[in-house]
């Protein structure tokens, strides 16, 4: 069976789908539910490839809000009710002065993973374009508000809300067609970006360039359906859908983009 399940399945997600494996091990033999922290969407499609295969078992997925990007998995037996404490995860606004300083996505991030916190326990990091909310698992949330005072030379605090006091996230996201030759990542970035196929490679050989936030150094890779590339000081790149071929033998693919 297992042979089976890897074959869809890029070799180096083969350590994820052991653990899924194990999480729907776990739900079977002790009929209770697994909380996952947070999972990207590339992950989410496989947990959800997996558990869709055993009919005894359901799932659901939480990051805070709607559209979040990072969620946490539910996996749970017929008979359970998922609650919203199940999945362990609390909001917070940053409190800083406004008017004065200014933060980012990636300080903040930056800022708590320099404290020795894992990625999976952090989710979605958003903003109105002033104030900046998070999402964070109980288990680390106490440790890193007391923790963390400062991001960079701005001085903050983290102030717990509700999830009805989430803001209304700046949505740059960009919903595009794109007609491309191959989907290794070097020709996405260069096709999307539209910079020569030299210099995507160079950026993924700097190390420059991230496939589902870990750093790729194969311009050859291919992407997957809800693959996400990152590539610093271009923005990023989701792959949603893949349409199939033209008649010139070219790959008709939508995307999510960001362009920074």
């Amino acid at each position: 069976m297992l042979a089976n399940v890897y074959q869809h399945f890029r070799k180096d997600e083969h350590p994820f789908i052991d653990s899924v494996l194990d999480w729907i091990e776990q739900v079977n033999l002790q009929y209770a539910p697994y909380i996952t922290d947070f999972l990207n969407p590339r992950q989410i499609f496989i947990l959800e490839s997996l558990v869709r295969q055993d009919l005894d078992l359901h799932y659901q997925l939480f990051g805070g809000y709607e559209s979040a990007e990072r969620k946490c998995a539910i996996i749970y037996p017929n008979y359970y009710e998922p609650s919203l404490n199940d999945y362990e995860v609390k909001m917070y606004e940053l409190n800083y002065p406004t008017k004065f300083c200014e933060l980012s996505h990636g300080k903040i991030l930056g800022t708590i993973i320099n404290k020795g916190i894992k990625r999976e326990c952090i989710g979605d990091i958003i903003t109105d374009g002033e104030k900046w909310q998070l999402f964070l698992k109980e288990s680390i949330a106490h440790f890193i508000t007391l923790q963390t005072e400062k991001i960079g030379n701005v001085s903050i605090r983290f102030i717990e809300k509700e999830y009805s006091e989430i803001i209304q996230p700046v949505e740059d996201w960009q919903v595009e067609m794109q007609t491309v030759s191959s989907l290794r990542i070097d020709n996405l970035i260069s096709s999307v970006y539209n910079i020569s196929r030299q210099r995507s490679k160079k950026l993924i050989e700097a190390g420059k360039v991230q496939l589902n936030w870990a750093v790729v150094e194969r311009p050859d890779f291919s992407a997957e359906f809800q693959d996400v590339i990152s590539v610093r000081g271009f923005g990023r790149i989701q792959l949603v859908e893949i349409h199939g071929k033209t008649k010139k033998d070219k790959i008709r693919i939508s995307i999510r983009c960001l362009r920074k």
